[in-house]
Parts: structure tokens; sequence; C-alpha cells
């Protein structure tokens, strides 16, 4: 099922949030083949923008199977910082077809827990078209 186009422009609720612990930073460091200690990694707060991606998949009833991410970049209004507790809210900013498949641009506005912004993760994915 194709992407439906009058998603742009559409903000998807908020996720839970996230709490920024030393436990979760070590676990994202040696995931992505970092070390432990020193300042957050600049890609951890793709932790909760997937959350937001999950949520927003969810909500269309797009199988994860088949998106292909094909773009990702972070914005930083400040570092992230162990004891944040991170929330994201997703933005669809683009819709269009190309060979059948969908290129679907989001924009997700990571804030703390006072909802200030901290960074805004923006993504480019292509929804596969035809038989799975």
């Amino acid at each position: 099922m194709p992407i439906d186009a009058s998603l742009v422009g559409r903000a998807f609720p908020a996720t839970q949030p996230l709490a920024v612990t030393e436990e979760a930073v070590s676990a994202f460091a040696t995931a992505v083949g970092g070390s432990a200690g020193g300042a957050v990694p600049p890609t951890f707060p793709i932790v909760v923008t997937f959350a937001a991606l999950q949520d927003f998949l969810a909500a269309e009833q797009v199988e994860l199977s088949r998106i292909v991410h094909g773009d990702q970049r972070f914005r930083y209004e400040r570092p992230v910082v162990v004891g944040d507790a991170l929330t994201a809210t997703l933005t669809v900013t683009g819709v269009r077809s190309i060979g059948g498949n969908d290129i679907v641009s989001t924009a997700s506005e990571i804030t703390d827990a006072a909802g200030a912004l901290v960074c805004t993760a923006t993504a480019t994915l292509v929804h596969r078209g035809g038989a799975a």
C-alpha cells in the first residue's frame, strides 16, 4: 500500500520519555562498536527517534520490513547528557513516489523533560512498493 501524500505536515504524538542513563549510553556505544565513557555519542538520539518512527509506522499500518533507511541527520541545540529524559515528536515533511517506491521525509523534534528542544533528527525513508 502506498504512503498517503496527505500525511505531509502531520505530527504524530510524542514518544514516551527515554531516560538517558549511563547504562543506556554504554549499551548504545557497545552496540555501535564504540566505547563507553565520556560524552553521550552524537547519534544516541536515534534510539528515541526510532521509537517515534515505529509509532508512525504502526499508526499508518506500514511494515518496517518494507522500509529502507536512506539518510539520517541530527541538528543540535545542545548536547544530550546523562540525566536527560528525551521524547520525540515525528512530523512527515514530504512524500513522493519514484519508480513504484515512496520516499518519505521526516523530522523528529527531540525535547527534554522541560520541553526544551535538544535536537532535530531528519530522515529519508524509502518504502518499497510492490509485492514483499
